[in-house]
């Protein structure tokens, strides 16, 4: 995966092992984390959703976005210690107040070598 900024290449991954490839350095757990929240409208459109039934897309933005900003914060910590690969990722979510949403990304970070 190439994060939106561009700048680095990171494998990303939800499994524990690549095939062909060998872990030769472990360097511990990498995360990252946004909270956000919709403008009011959204808020009001969605309300108005819930009594027709159907999707909630500007939900489903939000989530996106959230999951985006959260692996691209969480592929820089793991390029700042020199992996080039984060393992078994993780998401998790959270209400912090009405209307918004934290999103948690975490892996392990290491590096990796062809067989």
């Amino acid at each position: 995966m190439t994060p939106s900024g561009g700048r680095f290449t990171m494998l990303v991954t939800n499994i524990e092992t690549i095939p062909g490839k060998r872990v030769t350095r472990h360097l511990g757990m990498v995360q990252g984390n946004t909270v956000r929240a919709k403008h009011v409208g959204r808020d009001i459109m969605a309300n108005f959703k819930n009594l027709f039934g159907g999707e909630l897309k500007g939900y489903t933005e939000l989530l996106q976005e959230a999951r985006d900003e959260a692996v691209e914060r969480m592929c820089a910590q793991a390029a700042a210690i020199g992996a080039n690969a984060v393992l078994n990722v993780r998401f998790s979510t959270s209400s912090i107040t009405a209307g918004a949403a934290e999103l948690f990304a975490y892996g392990t970070a290491v590096v990796l070598e062809s067989e």
